[in-house]
């Protein structure tokens, strides 16, 4: 049997930025993509976000890409709330994420920054947090 430990910071937003997850109705889609994940096998320790954009943090499954796990996370949960009706229009999402490794060390800050999104976002906008993640992460082409 393989071991392996990859902590993945993964966030993504909803299509065109539209500020559709209201805070009443995104933590419902929040609290069911961590459910769906268990019934998957998929180890979701945290889901956040801010009315158009979601962080999850994530350990990565020793048979699965980042890319496929969160393109589970993402079509699964997409499905669930159109077909329930969670939100009052369609529920979107854009097909580039970001996605970053995590050292242990940094699962615990990491995990309190994502809990933390809504003081966040009264500091500084979705936009303002890309640019940072970009720079500090030297990506040049990711448009989320």
């Amino acid at each position: 049997m393989s071991y392996i430990k990859v902590w993945i910071h993964a966030v993504w937003t909803t299509k065109n930025k539209k500020p559709v997850l209201l805070q009443d109705k995104r933590n419902i889609i929040f609290d069911h993509i961590i459910e769906n994940g268990k019934e998957k096998s998929l180890f979701i320790d945290t889901v956040n976000g801010h009315k158009d954009h979601v962080h999850c943090l994530f350990r990565l499954r020793n048979d699965m890409t980042i890319m496929k796990t969160i393109q589970l996370i993402k079509g699964e949960s997409s499905f669930w709330a159109n077909k329930n009706k969670i939100l009052n229009e369609k529920l979107y999402w854009q097909k580039e994420y970001f996605a970053v490794s995590l050292s242990e060390s940094a699962v615990e800050r990491v995990r309190k920054y994502i809990n933390n999104q809504t003081e966040h976002h009264r500091k500084k906008s979705w936009q303002q947090e890309l640019d940072e993640f970009i720079r500090k992460y030297e990506f040049n082409d990711f448009n989320g």
